[in-house]
């Protein structure tokens, strides 16, 4: 690291609440509380599991909703028009959410657990779910574009109702039998993929919608960016570090009880993150979309839909499957991986977008 790489982290640092400059250790210590509150509590998996929205635990649902609330209200829905005119990131972001990533997903389970065909069964409908949730937290934590965020996440929700089945059936059931391949199951209830979408990103964007738009109109957009935003932000990340906890709370006695089948389904999924956050980085800097949009482009492509995963494959498999388990496998990768990989994109643009003039958490 340079002179200047250090005086420019060390500005960054100093600018961090409390909350966000060790947000690695909670994060940390939030996966660690949630196992252990899962291995010494006798019958929480079941207590928390006991009422639901949808086919998503109830707590879980609150933390997700309290999580993407903040980050919602922060978009200036009034410039997403700059978004949607760019037809270079909307086709990007099509292309790697629906084409390469489940192709991607799929080739992984099928190379690394030709052996564990309901492992392999319960990555590829990983694969499937795009992300439309935990997705504005990272992007958040990278400096990305919010604007551009919520409109490749509504985006994504969209294609997830009209796409998710067809995509299922021919990943499961067509491509293999081309390819003389095992063939598996695929009825997915497309009520249940809608429910996701309307509970997990309908309820916090018209909430955030409505509260940047009145909050502008009566107080003006100075006070709400300047005075309301830092007082509901930190939100976000309680929220973020309550459904860590409940999430590992409720599924990772699963994961304890079958440690080296989890370690083989991690290998797929790590793979994954990597490739795809990699690949689409590098392309969204090919095509010269800036850091920001970069950033949204390779987080938007690399997140999972994990409680769609999850419902899906219980509802599909039941609970107790190993379709469920690697549903399960998905998150408890993927937080730890996709926050390493916020430092990453954060090393990237001091090292590739100098000359940054961000204000807030990204100076």
């Amino acid at each position: 690291m340079t002179t200047t790489d250090r005086v420019v982290a060390g500005a960054v640092v100093r600018r961090l609440s409390f909350l966000d400059r060790y947000l690695a250790v909670w994060i940390v210590a939030a996966m660690a509380i949630g196992l252990l509150l899962g291995r010494v509590v006798p019958g929480l998996d079941d207590a928390l599991d006991a009422v639901k929205v949808g086919s998503v635990s109830l707590p879980i649902a609150i933390g997700l909703l309290l999580m993407m609330y903040p980050v919602l209200a922060k978009v200036r829905y009034t410039e997403t028009g700059r978004v949607t005119g760019d037809r270079r990131l909307l086709a990007a972001s099509l292309v790697l959410n629906w084409i390469i990533g489940p192709a991607l997903m799929f080739t992984l389970a099928w190379l690394l657990l030709p052996d564990l065909p309901e492992y392999r069964t319960g990555l590829v409908i990983v694969g499937l779910a795009r992300c439309i949730a935990m997705v504005l937290i990272w992007n958040d934590l990278s400096c990305g574009d919010r604007e551009a965020a919520a409109v490749l996440v509504a985006i994504n929700s969209v294609f997830q109702i009209v796409a998710f089945a067809a995509l299922g059936w021919f990943y499961l059931q067509t491509l293999p039998g081309w390819l003389g391949l095992q063939t598996a199951g695929a009825a997915f209830s497309i009520g249940a993929i809608a429910l996701s979408v309307v509970v997990f990103l309908g309820i916090p964007l018209v909430a955030g919608y409505l509260t940047r738009t009145i909050g502008e109109k009566t107080r003006g957009r100075s006070w709400y960016e300047d005075r309301f935003l830092p007082k509901i932000g930190p939100v976000a990340l309680y929220g973020l570090l309550f459904t860590i906890v409940m999430l590992f709370a409720l599924q990772g006695d699963a994961i304890t009880s079958a440690p080296l089948d989890a370690v083989r389904i991690a290998l797929p999924l790590l793979a994954y993150f990597v490739l795809m956050f990699g690949g689409s980085f590098a392309l969204g800097h090919r095509l010269r979309l800036g850091y920001a949009k970069t950033a949204t482009l390779a987080f938007t492509a690399a997140g999972n839909n994990f409680e769609l995963a999850i419902a899906v494959a219980i509802g599909t498999y039941g609970v107790t499957s190993g379709q469920a388990l690697a549903g399960v496998v998905g998150p408890l990768i993927e937080v730890p991986v996709l926050v390493a990989l916020v430092y990453v994109a954060l090393w990237a643009r001091r090292r590739y977008y100098p000359g940054r003039t961000d204000v807030g958490r990204c100076p």
